[in-house]
C-alpha cells in the first residue's frame, strides 16, 4: 500500500489568539487505500482538504471536510467500481491533560498532519464492501463467470453441486 507524502501543519506559524479562527484549503495526496486486500486509488488523485483551525484557552479544535472518491475492482464480481464519500470529521487536541479523548493523535508540538488525517478519515468513511454496482450479483461459484450479465435460465449448472465436495457425498453416516 503506497503511502502519501506527509501534509504538515504548523499551527503556531498561524498566530491565533484564543477565540480565534482559521480556514484552510490543503492541497494532499491520499495515496493508494487498501481494503479487504484490494487496492482502490483515489480519484483525483490530488485533493484540497477545508481545514478549520480554532484556537482554544488550552489547545486547539479541528474540522476536516473532503469529497472523495476510490476506483478500484467490485468486491463481488471484480468489475470497475467507483465509490464516493463526503468526509467531515472533527478534532480536539487539548494541552496539559490526561484525557485521551482531549489530545489528537495527528498533533505533535504544534504540529498537524493533515495528511494522515485525512487517509484516516477517507477510509472510516468508505463503505466496508465496495461494489460496482448496488445489486451486483457477483460471480458463479461454479463456473467464475459474471452472474450480472449472465440470463439465469442458461446459467444452470444443475444439482451436482460442487464437484471438489463429491467424496463426501460418499461417506454413509448410520
Amino acid at each position: 500500500m503506497a503511502k502519501a507524502a506527509p501534509t504538515i501543519i504548523d499551527l503556531a506559524h498561524l498566530s491565533l489568539s484564543s477565540g480565534e479562527g482559521a480556514r484552510l484549503d490543503v492541497p494532499i495526496a491520499l495515496g493508494s487505500i487498501e481494503i479487504a486486500g484490494q487496492t482502490y486509488e483515489p480519484a483525483p488523485t490530488g485533493s484540497d482538504v477545508r481545514l478549520d483551525v480554532s484556537r482554544l484557552s488550552q489547545g486547539y479544535a479541528f474540522r476536516l471536510r473532503l469529497a472523495l472518491a476510490v476506483e478500484g475492482p467490485c468486491m463481488r464480481c471484480l468489475e470497475d467500481a467507483v465509490v464516493g464519500a463526503e468526509i467531515d470529521a472533527r478534532e480536539v487536541d487539548q494541552h496539559d491533560t490526561d484525557d485521551e479523548e482531549l489530545l489528537s493523535p495527528y498533533v505533535e508540538e504544534d504540529r498537524l498532519d493533515v495528511g494522515r488525517w485525512a487517509r484516516d478519515a477517507a477510509v472510516l468513511a468508505l463503505p466496508t464492501q465496495i461494489l460496482c454496482r448496488d445489486d451486483c450479483a457477483g460471480l458463479c461459484p461454479v463456473c467464475g463467470e459474471s452472474l450480472n450479465e449472465a440470463d439465469p435460465a442458461d446459467h444452470e449448472h444443475g444439482g451436482a453441486g460442487d464437484p471438489r465436495w463429491a467424496k463426501l457425498r460418499d461417506i454413509k453416516l448410520e
